[in-house]
């Protein structure tokens, strides 16, 4: 399932002038229409751009004389307070928004966003928000999550299959093929769990705890614990906030190490750095990224709020 973003039908052809001072023939007329409206359907194709298997993202630019991002359009959010931004949005450098448009191109289909809409940009500027209460806080980031869980959900695979009525009719629909389950980054990644939770009661969760070693400063595998069949699974990986990648480099190669192939995996996330998904595809190609922002600033705050430990 694939929607796109394409121009209405009825925006007109500014390039259409007719010349006052002749008249064509009806039959002039005709054929130019039709070349004008041969025109239009090719500008339309080109106009078409496919961001997230069912969804398209809001920001792309759909002009032709705008630079376009093929799969993903970062927002352009240049401003970073940089006198407060050292212990609550943490910007991870190297990329400017031109090279993440041109990361998007690399990374093409992997990285997939949700659908831009005032709800989203609403539900992500609360959580930026250093003022937000905590109250506040939490309440978006449930509803964000659960708007990326549900998107996460229809990324895994259905079969069809028939149902009866109560009136006796036969309906035919979908149902989830059987073999997922979800596993959370501890600790900020625990935070998602029970929105999958809401949406699928009976799903197994595993867990992984990956913390920084002390002398090293790397990321070190500390405890995971998965379902026994977890390498027959299709896994959503739950961790809301990708700065350099690392955490979730490190939990994908324990799920390798336990018989996990990288295409069965979907890591659901909140916010990304280009950083952070341009690391993550480069090392495992296969894996699929589902988030609501690219940005090159990281609300790192999220878990010590969520959990009110800031």
């Amino acid at each position: 399932m694939a929607t796109e973003l394409q121009r209405p039908d009825s925006m007109p052809c500014h390039n259409r002038q007719v010349n006052s001072t002749s008249s064509p023939s009806p039959e002039h007329l005709l054929a130019e229409d039709r070349v004008l409206d041969h025109a239009e359907e090719n500008n339309a194709a080109m106009a078409k751009l496919t961001l997230l298997p069912g969804h398209a993202h809001s920001s792309v630019l759909s002009e032709r004389d705008s630079p376009a991002c093929c799969s993903t359009n970062l927002h352009s959010e240049n401003h970073s307070d940089s006198s407060d931004s050292g212990n609550y949005d943490a910007p991870v450098g190297g990329d400017s928004l031109l090279g993440d448009c041109e990361l998007s191109r690399q990374i093409g289909a992997q990285l997939k966003l949700l659908p831009m809409n005032d709800q989203i940009r609403e539900l992500q500027t609360i959580i930026r928000d250093k003022t937000a209460s905590r109250g506040d806080f939490m309440f978006s980031a449930d509803r964000l999550i659960r708007l990326v869980v549900e998107e996460g959900l229809n990324q895994l695979p259905y079969k069809e299959c028939m149902v009866t009525t109560p009136t006796g009719h036969k309906y035919e629909g979908v149902k989830f093929e059987k073999g997922n389950c979800g596993v959370s980054i501890m600790r900020s990644g625990e935070a998602m769990e029970q929105g999958l939770r809401d949406c699928c009661r009976s799903i197994r969760i595993g867990k992984i705890l990956i913390q920084s070693d002390e002398e090293t400063q790397r990321a070190k595998v500390y405890y995971a614990k998965f379902p026994p069949d977890i390498h027959r699974r299709k896994v959503l990986l739950m961790y809301p906030i990708l700065s350099t990648g690392n955490t979730v480099i490190e939990a994908v190669k324990v799920l390798i190490e336990h018989g996990v192939q990288p295409s069965v995996i979907i890591l659901l996330s909140l916010f990304s750095t280009p950083h952070g998904a341009k690391s993550i595809i480069q090392e495992f190609p296969e894996i699929t990224i589902l988030t609501t922002e690219v940005h090159p600033v990281a609300p790192t705050h999220f878990g010590q709020k969520y959990f009110g430990t800031d």
